[in-house]
């Protein structure tokens, strides 16, 4: 009888389910910086709500749960709900100000429609190939 080998290959990085651009990661920052408490990271997800079907979330995260996806990006803590991974994977969170608002955007490549003001959106989960 031979004897099994084994080896061990290191596994490659897996892309990030989210990026912030640099906009979006300073005044995540500055949001953490002024909360009341320490934080762990900024919780996202989506829920069911709006007349589109689906409005994106921000929460504050005070622990990470076991199933979160984890993403770390230009020095700021994502904290994923398991149930909008798929809903978001390849979205670009960014951060613009304009004359009338400030608001995060989400560029979600998943995204198939929006409401006329902008609060919900209809997005498709990621299929597998």
């Amino acid at each position: 009888m031979s004897e099994l080998q084994t080896t061990v290959r290191p596994r490659r990085p897996r892309p990030k389910a989210v990026t912030l651009t640099d906009r979006a990661a300073e005044r995540v920052r500055e949001i953490m910086a002024k909360g009341d408490q320490p934080y762990v990271g900024l919780r996202v997800g989506v829920k069911n709500g709006g007349c589109a079907g689906q409005e994106y979330t921000f929460a504050y995260a005070e622990q990470v749960e076991p199933l979160d996806e984890v993403v770390e990006d230009k020095g700021v803590t994502i904290l994923i709900d398991p149930k909008a991974v798929l809903f978001l994977i390849g979205t670009e969170i960014d951060f613009e100000t304009t004359r009338l608002s400030s608001k995060f955007v989400f560029n979600n490549p998943n995204q198939t429609d929006a409401c006329g003001c902008g609060e919900s959106v209809t997005i498709v989960p990621v299929q597998a190939d």
